[in-house]
């Protein structure tokens, strides 16, 4: 039976209920602005889907002062240094050091998850789960629309965060959706696998035979990638293949890493970049992986989706509270330097970690130079604190707005000087 389609009236209507679009909805929310978001899938799937798991400085800075980090810094686990792996040798970089104080919370993106739809039904507000976005209304000089079963949400803005593939994009014009591209000449193969002890930090191995990377999430699981040609699928990789790619490409001369054991979750992330040449159009913006799909190196995605969410709240409000328009007219220049500037580090570091071997070469020429790239990262001098505050993602996003009550401590780590 079709459902009886009503019509709910608000001021901001977002598609998507993943980081962005929920930091969306509860910063606004808290500022008094009228929202409603509206997801495809059921809340268990939004709540259950494990996918980034670190969380950069400058993230957990703004969800602390928005009062969204509770759980984050009650369960995550603070991570300043990384090793990375060259056949023989074991380099620490101690990024933490190198920037200031700042570092990585490890917090598996399903469970923050959970907490901001948490925060956002404490304030008052009430996600349309399993309602996907079926067409969007936004024509020039009229209020636009989001169309879900039984459902029409209209709105003075459209907040589209429902990935590369959602409608809302499509409201944008065809040639505004020309984006830029890029297919790296490898893939990752990704696997969530149980451990016999929790990972203390990330791990990159830089090896002949490709890249291989073990990454903390909980006590007993941990996230391993494996750099495979570009087109093979999970079938090509079977598990005993897989481990055994692990422990060649991860062999380590001083201590032994936590064992790996069941394998679960086995994926292949095809290695590409996608960034959109304009985030907004009139009414409607974009943000997320709607907007852009980084190259996942350095654990950018889900950070530069919640900080677009931060920088359009902020803008939202400004337009709201102040009646200042300029900061939304100017959110697509603002985010699209940002994003390119870490698809730019997220590129360099795609490039010391893969092995992409030209015809004549038997990877040992490549290697050295990436053991010599290495070793600069972890000595004193500007190559690795340039590195460290990118990779931590030093620096702010927008302020806070005010709201009662003390504020809790900052997390350590700043700009970068």
């Amino acid at each position: 039976m079709t459902r009886p389609e009503r019509t709910v009236r608000t001021q901001v209507a977002i598609a998507g209920a993943g980081p962005a679009g929920l930091v969306l909805a509860c910063v606004l929310l808290r500022a008094g602005i009228a929202v409603e978001i509206v997801e495809r899938q059921p809340r268990e799937t939004v709540e259950q889907r494990a996918r980034a798991g670190m969380v950069e400085h400058r993230v957990v800075e703004y969800l602390r002062a928005h009062r969204l980090a509770d759980g984050l810094l009650a369960h995550g686990v603070r991570h300043g240094w990384c090793d990375f792996l060259i056949p023989g040798e074991r380099l620490r970089l101690d990024y933490a050091a190198r920037a200031g104080g700042a570092a990585h919370w490890v917090y598996p993106q399903q469970y923050l998850v959970r907490d901001l739809v948490a925060a956002l039904e404490t304030a008052g507000g009430r996600p349309y789960f399993a309602r996907p976005v079926t067409a969007v209304h936004a024509p020039a000089g009229e209020r636009p629309a989001l169309r879900c079963p039984g459902l029409v949400v209209e709105a003075d803005y459209l907040v589209g965060c429902d990935g590369p593939h959602g409608v809302t994009r499509e409201a944008l014009p065809a040639a505004l959706r020309d984006d830029a591209s890029h297919r790296y000449p490898y893939d990752w193969l990704t696997v969530l696998a149980e451990v016999d002890r929790p990972v203390d930090g990330v791990v990159y191995g830089v090896h002949r035979r490709g890249f291989a990377g073990i990454m903390p999430r909980t006590a007993r699981l941990a996230r391993c990638y494996l750099q495979i040609p570009a087109g093979d699928s999970a079938a090509d990789w079977p598990r005993e293949r897989v481990r055994a790619e692990l422990g060649t490409r991860l062999l380590t001369p001083h201590g032994a890493l936590p064992r790996v054991g069941r394998l679960t979750d086995t994926g292949v992330l095809r290695m590409r970049s996608t960034i959109s040449q304009r985030l907004c159009h009139g009414r409607v913006f974009i943000a997320g992986d709607a907007a852009h799909l980084l190259a996942p190196a350095g654990a950018k995605g889900m950070n530069a989706a919640v900080a677009d969410a931060a920088d359009l709240a902020d803008a939202l409000v400004r337009h709201y509270q102040d009646r200042d328009d300029a900061p939304l007219a100017g959110y697509s220049a603002r985010r699209l330097h940002h994003i390119w500037r870490v698809q730019e580090f997220a590129d360099r570091f795609l490039d010391l970690l893969n092995t992409a071997r030209p015809d004549g070469d038997d990877g040992r020429f490549g290697l050295h130079l990436k053991r010599e790239r290495i070793r600069r990262l972890t000595e004193d001098g500007p190559f690795g604190t340039d590195f460290a505050h990118q990779y931590a993602g030093t620096g702010e996003l927008p302020p806070a707005l005010p709201t009662p009550g003390p504020a809790p401590a900052p997390v350590p780590g700043g700009s970068p000087p």
